[in-house]
């Protein structure tokens, strides 16, 4: 493919090299919207994702629709503005809504309420109650002893917030703010306003009748039940502020499209057509690539009208993504080296790993949006509010360097352009400084492990290699996604292409004080755990296609945490803390059929993968101490919970029966590559008994039980899919001829139930259950519904792998790891090589 390229000025000391990089990148953009057809259809579209703090997506199929955002929901704000010959187009996000406080929540401030966790009596929300008997407490309110103020562990408290109005005229639609774990109640001067069962994560908005506000003293009275897992309780009140509508006007999007590292998009607007492209260059071979967190953001543009255009672009990033919560003080400064001009920004309080938990973003370390040296750049922190109207009115100077919600703006002018491409980039980096504690150690990212390097290096080196990455990327989105294709067809092709960021973006990779790679999970929206490793089990085909050593660095930490005498029990833990922190299991119930069966499993996986059993040597003790657990326990197991925890408790259970057996099988297969000939024979032996017991106990006509005691009911026995992917040759072909014939009598218009309790379901097990069909066609019959899903589902949050069947919706959970599940039929394949 030849295109000419506009020569691009530049500074006379601008080294041969930048020039070449700018030139090439036009070709590069060119060259990556004309590869195969890829994913055109999402949920939601990945944008910046590296890590669980960096992680930055749009909600809609169109670009400007909606404000940018972290995978948890919470803003974090990129805006794009097109400016042709002096007309400003938005492409790139929109402006977050803004609100005015009228009773400020601890998100603001820390404010003082009364509580009691002792039932009171019924006319407690009324304003003439009598509250002398309760405890006086600061917010926040719950049971993170890292960040509440009041410390609250019992079931239920109750609460009562005293505040005053002035003037009740300035008061319109009033919207209650808030925040609670887990169900809770709202009473404004004694008249219920809102209830909610469940969890309202970050902060929810609620209208209420303004009526219900007086002038002088009013009270807020809530009462918050914690069913399990965390506790919190925070409320105020806001109002909308007037949304800015004076850059309502939009380029026209006309494609997008979604690659394994990439989404493209094209844009029109005043004659003149932009392609955007957002790489994040995850590539899994790579360790050094893979762990520098820095992304690129791409821009060509090119008059489609004949004509010549003056064309500058403005990109606005939020400082929001420095901070846990938008209030947070950050400070912003400019950064200029030889190679490039920055702006860095990071939040005041610099509490380095001062947080951990589910719903919640970085607050330390700094952002970095760097553009390479070169003329027609130019740089300015602002406020949000003033951002855009800056750039507007071609005021370039920054306006602020401190306080919350700034902007940091970086201003292309592209020149006369006609109808040959020119192109610019961004490189938007993350420095954690210290990412993750492990047993008691701060540990930094892997990029600096040794602590020799610094961020401005590494923007350095991604900006010389840009050119090299974007071609490395282009190449890998192509075979990946042909491999997938030729593996299961193109709508497996679609899912694995989604599905690839995502799994990788909810890791972070660091070393152990032993030398050893960790490539630690974040159980994210279920519960916030580091390194569950029933959420590393359903991720794994992706990391053992790619590179099986980060599938040990997910094992790594596991280990070690029994090997050591820190997790003493005859089975495996569940987690190793809660993200950002690996000290030690914090779930409150172990799984022990569940986590034996993973680890063994998945280290048979891995020597398959590498062709040898030395990393099951390394570790073959607490291997055969889980082995011979899960011989004592595994079989018939007893009331416990498995990795599909939400659908609750379960004794008996098939599918966990089959783990058990395939562990045990695992072991021996692992024994028979160590040379250790009896021990292999006496396991593989006991497998296949149990085995045969299994088909006897669990068989319920066409199909075979959820249980061994519950006939009319069925499960997916996804754990069955190790036998074809490993070969162990346990089960005989008629169980898989059997269980694939009922599952395609029992799956509805958005996939697979995942058994007979519920129409629920989860999509990385559908793609395990369709692994081990026994045709081609039968693979394909039950990974389309999940397709469908994929393309139709009403919820726009990064891919959730818990899905309602019957209508396609969210039931739970987003942005996870397990969706690296989704490869498993190209793992098999893999394996069959």
């Amino acid at each position: 493919m030849s295109t000419p390229l506009t020569p691009l000025p530049g500074p006379s000391n601008l080294s041969n090299l930048y020039r070449n990089t700018l030139q090439l990148v036009c070709l590069l953009l060119l060259y990556g919207l004309s590869t195969a057809a890829q994913v055109t259809k999402a949920p939601a579209y990945p944008l910046i994702t590296h890590n669980p703090y960096l992680s930055i997506w749009s909600n809609s199929d169109t670009l400007s629709a909606v404000p940018t955002k972290h995978w948890t929901g919470t803003p974090h704000s990129l805006i794009g503005l097109l400016q042709v010959d002096g007309a400003n187009y938005r492409f790139l996000g929109k402006e977050p809504e803004r609100f005015r406080t009228i009773l400020p929540a601890s998100d603001e401030v820390s404010y003082t309420v009364s509580y009691t966790e002792t039932e009171p009596r019924n006319n407690w929300t009324d304003n003439d109650f009598d509250a002398a008997g309760w405890k006086t407490g600061k917010s926040p309110i719950g049971d993170n002893t890292g960040t509440d103020k009041t410390i609250w562990k019992t079931r239920d408290i109750w609460i009562r917030r005293t505040f005053h109005i002035e003037d009740l005229n300035t008061i319109k639609d009033p919207l209650l703010k808030i925040s609670h774990d887990d169900d809770a109640e709202f009473w404004l001067n004694g008249r219920k306003i809102y209830s909610k069962k469940g969890v309202t994560n970050d902060y929810g908005l609620i209208a209420f009748d303004p009526g219900k506000l007086k002038t002088g003293e009013n009270v807020l009275a809530i009462h918050v039940v914690n069913t399990g897992g965390g506790a919190r309780a925070d409320a105020g009140i806001a109002e909308r502020e007037p949304a800015n509508t004076a850059f309502d006007r939009v380029a026209k999007q006309t494609s997008v499209q979604v690659s394994a590292t990439q989404t493209r998009y094209t844009f029109t607007a005043g004659g003149v057509a932009l392609d955007l492209t957002f790489t994040s260059p995850l590539l899994l071979d790579n360790l050094a690539q893979l762990s520098r967190p820095i992304s690129y953001v791409s821009y060509a543009v090119r008059a489609v009208d004949g004509k010549v255009h003056n064309v500058k672009v403005l990109t606005s990033v939020s400082t929001d993504i420095t901070v846990n919560k938008a209030l947070q003080p950050v400070q912003a400064t400019s950064v200029r080296t030889a190679a490039f001009s920055a702006l860095k920004a990071g939040s005041q309080e610099q509490k380095v790993l001062g947080k951990k938990g589910d719903d919640m973003r970085i607050d330390w370390g700094y952002l970095y949006i760097a553009a390479p040296n070169g003329a027609g750049t130019q740089q300015y922190v602002s406020t949000e509010k003033k951002a855009l109207s800056s750039f507007a009115n071609k005021n370039f100077k920054t306006q602020a360097s401190a306080g919350t919600k700034l902007a940091l703006n970086t201003v292309f002018s592209f020149g006369k352009t006609g109808s040959k491409p020119v192109a610019r980039f961004l490189a938007i980096g993350y420095d954690e400084v210290q990412s993750i504690q492990y047993f008691g150690k701060n540990l930094r990212p892997w990029w600096n492990r040794k602590g020799d390097k610094t961020m401005q290096s590494e923007l350095a080196a991604a900006i010389r290699d840009y050119a090299k990455v974007k071609t490395a990327c282009n190449n890998f989105d192509m075979k990946l996604y042909a491999d997938a294709r030729k593996s299961g067809g193109t709508p497996y092709a679609d899912l694995c292409a989604l599905a690839y960021r995502q799994s990788i973006a909810a890791h972070q990779l660091v070393e152990s004080p032993r030398g050893e790679l960790l490539w630690f999970s974040k159980e994210n929206f279920s519960g916030g755990f580091i390194n569950t490793v029933d959420v590393t089990y359903p991720s794994a085909p992706l990391f053992l296609i790619y590179n099986p050593k980060l599938m040990e660095g997910m094992l790594n930490g596991i280990f070690y945490y029994s090997e050591s005498g820190k997790y003493d029990k005859d089975y495996a833990a569940h987690d190793l803390g809660t993200y950002p922190f690996a000290n030690g299991q914090t779930y409150g119930e172990d799984m022990p059929v569940e986590e034996s069966g993973n680890m063994i499993i998945l280290t048979a996986a891995i020597a398959k993968m590498e062709g040898n059993a030395a990393y099951a040597k390394k570790h073959w003790n607490i291997l055969t101490r889980w082995a011979k657990y899960l011989t004592r326990e595994g079989f018939d197991p007893k009331n416990q919970l498995c990795t599909d925890d939400f659908a609750g408790h379960l004794a008996r259970n098939a599918n966990l029966s089959v783990k058990a057996i395939m562990g045990i099988a695992c072991y021996a297969q692992l024994a028979e590559q160590l040379g250790y000939t009896d021990v292999a024979r006496t396991y593989r032996r006991t497998a296949l008994d149990m085995a045969a017991k299994w088909q006897e106990m669990a068989k319920d006509g066409d199909h075979y039980s959820l249980t061994f005691s519950d006939k009319r009911t069925w499960s997916q026995k996804y754990n069955l899919v190790w036998d074809k992917v490993l070969n162990l040759g346990i089960f005989p072909q008629e169980v898989f001829d059997t269980e694939t014939a009922y599952y395609l009598k029992k799956q509805r218009e958005y996939g697979l139930p995942l058994d007979s309790r519920k129409t629920y379901t989860k999509s990385d097990w559908i793609l395990w259950t369709a692994t081990f069909a026994p045709a081609p066609e039968q693979f394909e019959a039950l990974v389309k519904p999940v397709h469908s899903y994929m393309r139709e589902t009403t919820s726009r949050v990064p891919l959730s792998d818990w899905h309602e069947t019957t209508n396609g919706k969210q039931v739970g959970f987003q942005a996870r790891s397990v969706v690296g599940g989704y490869f498993m039929k190209m793992l098999f394949d893999k394996s069959r090589k």
